[in-house]
């Protein structure tokens, strides 16, 4: 019997190695703001929370209360796209500056990566950042960033940096996951 049930799990395994999107459809719940026109993928296990005068919407792990998403959306001048407003590291700095690490708040936050991508002719660009917390602590955020119907979406995960490591690729799935229409 235990025989069978390794041989399952193998095949399991191996399917989900090669077919990461099965894999990774099985561990995620689907969020849609049709109101605001979002959609997103977050980990089973992840809460919604109220959070007042703050972003439009925050998740969090049921257990890693710190590690969360959420989606802030600002106005943009109109007909402004985001190619308009810079490339993904103006972009990234711009948004490290303003959202991660305000002058007053004592954090820094170091922009590692800044790219764009193209999904279903909707351009976002994927920026990743280093943030250091007054009290010496470390996170990691990756965004999701979008312009749709004159306003400016951003999605953020954030994650202490001593669990990156290990939920490095959930949070990049999730990120990835984020279309605004």
């Amino acid at each position: 019997m235990w025989k069978r049930i390794a041989i399952i799990l193998l095949l399991i395994l191996s399917f989900s190695l090669s077919n990461p999107g099965v894999a990774a459809a099985a561990g995620f719940k689907s969020y849609v703001d049709t109101a605001d026109g979002y959609q997103f993928s977050y980990p089973n296990g992840w809460l919604q929370v109220k959070v007042a005068n703050g972003p439009d919407v925050v998740f969090h792990d049921l257990i890693e209360i710190s590690e969360n998403v959420s989606v802030v959306i600002s106005p943009v001048p109109e007909g402004k796209t985001l190619k308009e407003l810079g490339a993904p590291t103006e972009v990234g700095y711009k948004l490290g500056k303003a959202a991660l690490a305000p002058s007053d708040s004592g954090r820094t936050a170091e922009l590692v990566d800044a790219r764009e991508k193209d999904t279903e002719g909707k351009i976002y660009y994927i920026l990743e950042y280093l943030v250091k917390l007054p009290n010496n602590q470390q996170r990691h955020n990756i965004a999701s960033v979008a312009v749709s119907r004159g306003k400016l979406f951003t999605f953020n995960a954030s994650i202490p940096e001593k669990r990156w490591a290990k939920v490095k690729r959930t949070m990049e799935n999730v990120v990835d996951s984020f279309t605004v229409y």
